[in-house]
């Protein structure tokens, strides 16, 4: 059994409760941050809580970041859950009090974290790379902000299952913008890395931060541009990335085969130097 963190005390899961009336179940009125643990140390963590707080002042809530504090809960939460590898999952909420649109300007924002076990560093999906579908993109248009408000990506991720594929990337105005939960790139003929460039319309990635490091210490060309789902089909390769998949080959898009549907050597190192330098900045 897990122990997880809430509002200044460690308890067992079991024993955890969120009230009734807190404005993420209400409104999803709130953000979070998911942290990759490889061998029991935090990739980006600074990169983490840099996007929490640009997140924060996004959705309104009031409430003052302390990276280093959050850092000990999360490593504390790492050693009292023997996780060597998985995830830690943060989450802040606008605050608990009865329903109104409007918070009450003196409400105590809520905290929340916990960990998760998961398969980063080998799992099959970077070995045989996954297969996608293209869906509309149907979100709200501060995608930047990374809310709690996840119904869309949600319905996208069904979608995937139903055609019996992995995962979906997100379509607007006939260009591509992001994965469900991951950030979208392919590569060209020509070698070139290109992913869509930020702004409200997608999140900032920061694996997508790093991983375009790791193409640029390659001498890899890479463009921040948008592409269309034709461009996807016509790739070289393509991949994803995210805190809880690292880099993650995409084999096949609407039944199309990227290539000869096989994992991409680019991609394959791309996520190779990727693991190879978080490693190196672990916390």
């Amino acid at each position: 059994m897990r122990t997880v963190y809430i509002d200044g005390s460690f308890v067992p899961e079991n024993e955890a409760t969120v009230s009734i009336f807190d404005r993420s179940f209400l409104f999803s009125h709130g953000v979070y941050e998911v942290t990759s643990v490889i061998n029991g140390g935090l990739i980006d963590h600074m990169g983490h809580m840099k996007r929490l707080k640009l997140s924060l002042e996004g959705a309104l809530i009031p409430f003052e970041v302390d990276s280093d504090h959050i850092l000990r809960i999360q490593k504390r939460l790492i050693e009292m859950n023997n996780l060597d590898e998985g995830l830690i999952y943060l989450q802040i909420s606008r605050g608990a009090e009865d329903r109104d649109f409007l918070p009450t300007p003196s409400l105590q924002p809520s905290i929340v974290m916990f960990t998760q076990e998961k398969a980063l560093l080998d799992p099959p999906q970077a070995r045989d790379g996954i297969r996608i579908v293209s869906v509309p993109d149907i979100r709200w248009r501060r995608r930047d902000v990374k809310a709690v408000s996840l119904l869309a990506p949600v319905l996208a991720k069904e979608t995937a299952r139903q055609h019996g594929v992995q995962d979906a990337w997100m379509i607007e105005d006939g260009y591509v913008t992001e994965g469900t939960s991951n950030n979208a790139y392919i590569i060209t003929r020509d070698n070139v890395i290109v992913t869509r460039h930020l702004s409200h319309d997608i999140l900032h990635g920061i694996t997508r931060q790093a991983v375009l490091s790791v193409a640029q210490s390659m001498n890899m060309t890479v463009e921040e541009r948008p592409f269309t789902i034709e461009e996807a089909y016509s790739a070289r390769e393509a991949f994803i990335s995210s805190a809880s998949t690292l880099v993650w080959p995409v084999v096949e898009i609407d039944g199309k085969s990227i290539m000869d549907g096989k994992v991409g050597a680019v991609t394959r190192e791309i996520r190779r130097q990727y693991i190879k330098a978080s490693l190196e900045r672990l916390m």
